[in-house]
């Protein structure tokens, strides 16, 4: 049998804390890591594991076996301890350093770290809001680059009844269809002879430009109808 991959979580706080909930929800094992003691017995009860250290201390990794995680996310609130914890994390060839980053240049610096990842929160929050507010049909997004993007939305009302084929997606905006849900059914590389129904959700790759010319000339347009 598989095994599940397992979460380290370093700084808990609002983000920290959330996070640790859903995937402990999702069935995942999570160590939660707080330099604050008191936060940690507060928040004893509402996750499974937490511990506090100081992440900045190499005993300390050591001794919670960092290196056994498939990921880590470092979520601290100084720049010194996120870059201290992301350097710990290299160095024990933890494969997955996950980091919430403060600004652009707390990014670079966790990259040369060794950052496999750089999030930021409150920007990437932004972001999908915007794109909610001018786009509202698109569900959301997801990043797989810098350029390129995968959206969720619901099928416009013009490719009702129209197949795969005949949307022509491809040709038309340079979009990718790589999956749809229809009722509760999830196809994968959908035919080319499949019909959009109403209530589809389909899920589309492409550049940054790509989904940018998709949302003004359809999605865009279809909720000033």
């Amino acid at each position: 049998m598989r095994r599940k991959r397992q979460f380290a979580i370093l700084g808990m706080g609002r983000f920290g804390i959330s996070l640790a909930e859903t995937l402990e929800s999702m069935g995942y094992e999570v160590l939660c890591v707080d330099v604050d003691e008191n936060l940690v017995s507060k928040l004893a009860e509402q996750v499974s594991r937490i511990v506090s250290f100081d992440i900045r201390d190499a005993r300390a990794f050591d001794q919670v076996g960092i290196e056994s995680f498939d990921t880590v996310i470092i979520s601290a609130k100084k720049l010194e301890a996120s870059l201290m914890a992301t350097m710990l994390c290299k160095e024990r060839n933890v494969p997955d350093i996950v980091v919430k980053a403060i600004d652009e240049r707390h990014a670079e610096m966790a990259k040369r770290m060794g950052a496999t990842q750089i999030i930021f929160s409150e920007r990437d929050m932004a972001r999908r809001l915007a794109l909610h507010l001018v786009a509202p049909n698109v569900q959301d997004y997801i990043e797989i680059n810098g350029d390129i993007k995968i959206i969720n939305f619901n099928a416009p009302e013009d490719l009702w009844g129209k197949t795969l084929r005949d949307a022509n997606l491809r040709e038309r905006y340079a979009l990718n269809v790589i999956a749809i849900i229809h009722e509760k059914a999830t196809l994968i590389t959908p035919p080319p002879s499949y019909e959009f129904c109403k209530g589809d959700k389909i899920f589309a790759i492409g550049s940054n430009e790509v989904l940018a010319k998709f949302r003004q000339n359809v999605l865009a347009s279809m909720e000033q109808e």
